[in-house]
């Protein structure tokens, strides 16, 4: 992980609060431990399963590593808790791959019409596994990064944006 990473991935889960559900990606096992769950519970799941998800409803936790998998999930989680007038929130970690893909669009704007507890949170390392993001949907990089800020400035109460660069390979 490195240091601008790190320091976003801190500020984040300083406002993730026990009660509140985090779904994430195939980082789904750095985004456990930053939200408390047992070293323990993790590694005895990631044997146990193989490790392409979590899902644990005592730790809030649902992951996938399929993409864009786990965001309509993450609204129907937040339609619920918004039925049940519940004091939680759903935070929703992505790629910026994902972020592109329709299903965000329309989950998005479902979040925002019915005013959903739900954050997106954008993690973006400019690659589709090993390929670079811009390449795949033909495009710059300057492009591309403009298009993924404008989600966070057009809607900062859904949208967390933040760039980061892989250290290690896939």
């Amino acid at each position: 992980i490195d240091d601008e990473q790190e320091k976003h991935l801190i500020k984040i889960f300083r406002k993730i609060h026990k009660e509140d559900w985090v779904v994430s990606t195939y980082r789904g096992h750095y985004h456990s431990l930053l939200k408390g769950v047992p070293k323990s519970w993790l590694k005895k799941w990631i044997l146990d399963n193989k490790s392409i998800h979590l899902m644990s409803k005592k730790y809030k936790i649902l992951t996938s590593a399929i993409v864009g998998s786990t965001l309509s999930q993450a609204v129907g989680l937040a339609l619920a808790i918004k039925l049940n007038q519940e004091d939680k929130k759903i935070y929703c970690f992505l790629g910026d791959m994902a972020s592109s893909i329709g299903v965000f669009q329309d989950c998005l704007k479902y979040s925002i019409n019915n005013r959903l507890p739900i954050k997106f949170i954008i993690e973006s390392n400019g690659l589709s596994t090993d390929t670079p993001s811009c390449e795949a949907w033909g495009t710059t990089p300057e492009k591309y990064e403009k298009e993924l800020q404008i989600y966070q400035k057009k809607y900062p109460k859904y949208v967390y944006y933040y760039k980061y660069k892989r250290l290690y390979p896939h």
